[in-house]
């Protein structure tokens, strides 16, 4: 599974190198370059130290706890809920985030949500802020899906692996960490990813 991720990846590095991607703290990042996303921190049993194992070695599984925008809690047992799970980091000032979004919204609408699903994580409106302006930037842009808002948890599970946005990680049904990706792509280009991974 993984050598077919590094073909989709390469894949989308050559079809995706005019779009780029909101940098955090160190820079923008192209999806051009399309690197890999860091892996997110895996959950460690109690009483032992939080490492993160390389993915060839062993699965890496989350946890963590959220509310989506009607204020419903979501933890990591929503990846149960569909063969795959496409988890899209964004934020509200990033402009290849919200370019991405309406092919977003197009593809959680046409797969049956048993067979694939977006969740999206929206990195700079933390949990208890106004989320006036997330709720508007979803319905402009048509991203029908859930989306989290930040909080402590997300940081330690997910946001401390990004390090520019969007990110995106995929998630297969028992909630292991199948690969991911920082830049922006077109609709065009995750459903080449997202057969692949559901091909596997």
């Amino acid at each position: 599974m993984r050598k077919r991720f590094i073909v989709l990846l390469g894949y989308l590095m050559l079809t995706a190198a005019l779009l780029c991607g909101c940098g955090g703290d160190s820079g923008g990042t192209a999806a051009g370059t399309a690197p890999e996303a860091e892996p997110p921190a895996a959950a460690a049993p109690e009483g032992e130290s939080q490492e993160t194992p390389p993915p060839e070695e062993e699965p890496i599984y989350i946890t963590f706890e959220g509310t989506d925008l009607e204020g419903n809690a979501v933890s990591q047992e929503v990846f149960a809920q569909s063969g795959l799970t496409m988890v899209n980091v964004w934020a509200t000032y990033c402009n290849p985030c919200l370019s991405e979004m309406p092919g977003l919204g197009e593809l959680a609408a046409e797969y049956d949500p048993s067979e694939f699903q977006i969740i999206g994580v929206v990195s700079d409106v933390r949990e208890g802020e106004d989320q006036t302006l997330v709720e508007d930037l979803v319905q402009e842009t048509g991203a029908d899906y859930p989306h989290l808002l930040a909080n402590a948890s997300l940081d330690q599970a997910l946001l401390s692996s990004v390090s520019g946005v969007p990110t995106t990680f995929f998630f297969d049904r028992e909630g292991a960490y199948l690969g991911g990706i920082v830049g922006a792509a077109e609709k065009s280009d995750w459903e080449e990813i997202i057969h692949g991974l559901l091909e596997e």
